[in-house]
């Protein structure tokens, strides 16, 4: 199965338009924004869990990343709420479940194997800093080598200069409209912009998105590595 799998090509999603697929387990359903393989597969997705239900477990031989867009998602290392962050590193197992109902971000198969970090941080609590112009605050998640992940908050009107991102760029819209030059993108939407792409963004109405840049030169999916 291949959804928006040629990492050079612009991608955009309005995730919310989607349909919701069946996952192997019952009450796991999942949209579906890029993939590149079958039920093993380098893929992002939402995915919602009606409350009660679970996924086997299993072990992510290509690493996993997700983030709570809402309710509670759980395995035997913890509860995790609206706006938690975590990384699963390559190698890692669980057992997920959730109570109550929740849906998620995730990203499978995206990371590099000598990343090993654990990472789990509640957005709700963290420290945020000044962008780099008036009216942008940025949450780092993560980096390694020339990957970086954060969350960054737009406050209505705010412009941003033209630049260029070698290695890619990937945003997902998890509040409000964030907008450039190419279109308007409104909460759940993804976009991909390959490496060496240019574009010019801003926010009339405000926005929180999550920001993964420096990845797409370094491709991790199931038997390829580079």
């Amino acid at each position: 199965m291949k959804i928006h799998a040629d990492l050079t090509q612009r991608a955009v999603v309005h995730s919310e338009t989607l349909p919701w697929v069946e996952s192997p387990m019952p009450g796991v359903q999942r949209r579906m924004l890029e993939r590149d393989g079958e039920e093993v597969a380098r893929a992002t997705s939402i995915v919602r869990y009606a409350p009660g239900s679970a996924f086997s477990a299993h072990t992510h031989g290509g690493g996993e990343e997700y983030i709570v867009l809402n309710g509670v998602f759980s395995d035997e290392h913890g509860d995790f709420g609206p706006g938690t962050y975590v990384r699963n590193p390559v190698g890692s197992s669980h057992t997920p479940h959730s109570k109550e109902g929740a849906t998620i971000l995730v990203k499978l198969w995206q990371m590099d194997p000598a990343d090993q970090q654990q990472v789990v941080i509640d957005t709700t609590q963290a420290e945020w800093v000044p962008g780099l112009v008036p009216g942008l605050q940025v949450l780092p998640l993560h980096t390694h080598g020339t990957e970086q992940v954060a969350f960054v908050k737009w406050a209505p009107g705010t412009k941003f200069q033209p630049h260029q991102h070698w290695g890619g760029e990937e945003i997902f819209v998890i509040e409000g409209t964030f907008t450039d030059d190419q279109g308007v993108y409104p909460q759940g939407t993804w976009l991909r912009n390959p490496s060496g792409s240019i574009h010019t963004p801003f926010s009339e109405e405000g926005c929180l998105i999550y920001v993964k840049t420096g990845h797409l030169d370094h491709v991790y999916h199931p038997g390829v590595s580079s």
